[in-house]
């Protein structure tokens, strides 16, 4: 099912939670909510689900309008952090809960169950209660109950936050795979960039209440529209540096060093120059120039940390400090004067009057 959020605002007394927010979600995809705390994501997984109504705007479920629809009316099946299940019934009474609800005849209603089961891969647990269970146990129960009803949406609700760190990896790539097993439109919150990144088609990053960027996880890492969606994605963070954009609009001036970078174009301008700019490169978009006549920033290398099959260099430049992920087939050690270049394409231009990308490359 294809759902449309039509300047969809949600406010409670004299705060905002949810502005304006415009965005289609095209049936069968998997759309991760996410961003900090307090962003709207769950306010906005809230309305979906008919828990809360808009305060403007419009929901669509396919061509339906659906803001005054109940929940029930709504055919959405729901995942919350907590699970939810009943600590009294067995795990297929739970799964047929909303099934007996239904009316749905028991012989059927327990059929449907167990086909669920063997989907979330628990029907060797059908006889336990869920305080026999394992958290990602729980989990599997919340997704079966869920998608027994057939609905036509799944909405999860910060579904791994209780899990440890292996069995929310695992559960991620489970919930994945039933997504696309099913292929239901399903729409995740989360506050974990790695969990969005990892199993989304598309992922709506949220700050304040607002859409900041949507789209594919790739490009919203490679093409960040803004200055907010830049930094909070990425781990080592991206590196931003304080600079001028020079007369001719095609060269970044770094204040306090030698060096400077040309756009091999002119940016658009209202006219003025010299205002000040954010430079944004990730780590990994840095490489070590052994040619120190070369374009590249000299830096001075304060430490060598190794992660994994790279090197992770902490360097200096001017008054800032990088970070940049390197080969470790070049030695670089502690004090050593170094030159980084930075990857064609991969650069950022922040206007910090609005914080938008100046150089978004994508297409």
């Amino acid at each position: 099912m294809k759902v449309q959020l039509k300047d969809i605002t949600m406010r409670f007394e004299n705060m905002t939670a949810v502005d304006r927010l415009n965005v289609t979600i095209e049936e069968g995809t998997l759309v991760s909510l996410l961003g900090p705390s307090g962003c709207g994501k769950s306010t906005t997984l809230f309305m979906l689900a008919g828990l809360y109504q808009p305060t403007e705007g419009e929901l669509y479920f396919g061509d339906r309008i659906v803001n005054k629809i109940e929940p029930e009316n709504r055919e959405i099946g729901m995942v919350f952090q907590n699970y939810a299940l009943y600590p009294h019934l067995t795990v297929l009474k739970n799964i047929m809960f909303p099934l007996k609800m239904a009316k749905i005849p028991k012989k059927e209603a327990e059929e449907r169950a167990r086909e669920m089961a063997a989907l979330v891969q628990i029907n060797h647990l059908l006889d336990r209660k869920p305080s026999q269970l394992s958290g990602g146990q729980q989990q599997r129960v919340a997704i079966a109950r869920a998608l027994v009803k057939k609905p036509k949406l799944l909405l999860l609700d910060e579904p791994l936050s209780n899990l440890d760190a292996r069995l929310r990896l695992e559960m991620r790539e489970e919930i994945r795979r039933i997504q696309q097993e099913v292929g239901i439109t399903t729409i995740f919150v989360t506050h974990d960039q790695e969990e969005a990144m990892s199993i989304s088609d598309k992922i709506l990053l949220m700050q304040d209440g607002k859409k900041q960027q949507f789209s594919p996880p790739q490009d919203m890492y490679d093409y960040p529209e803004n200055h907010f969606v830049a930094q909070f994605l990425g781990n080592p963070p991206i590196n931003r540096l304080s600079v001028k954009l020079g007369e001719d609009l095609q060269t970044i001036v770094l204040p306090d060093t030698e060096d400077s970078l040309h756009l091999g174009a002119p940016l658009k301008s209202n006219g003025e120059v010299n205002m000040h700019y954010e430079l944004g490169v990730r780590p990994e978009d840095f490489y070590i120039e052994p040619d120190l006549a070369k374009a590249g920033f000299t830096v001075e290398t304060i430490m060598v940390e190794r992660i994994g099959r790279d090197n992770l260099l902490y360097a200096r430049l001017g008054q800032t400090n990088l970070r940049a992920i390197v080969s470790p087939d070049v030695k670089v050690n502690r004090g050593d004067m170094v030159k980084l270049a930075i990857r064609p394409g991969r650069t950022h231009l922040f206007d910090l009057s609005n914080g938008k990308n100046l150089l978004h490359h994508e297409g």
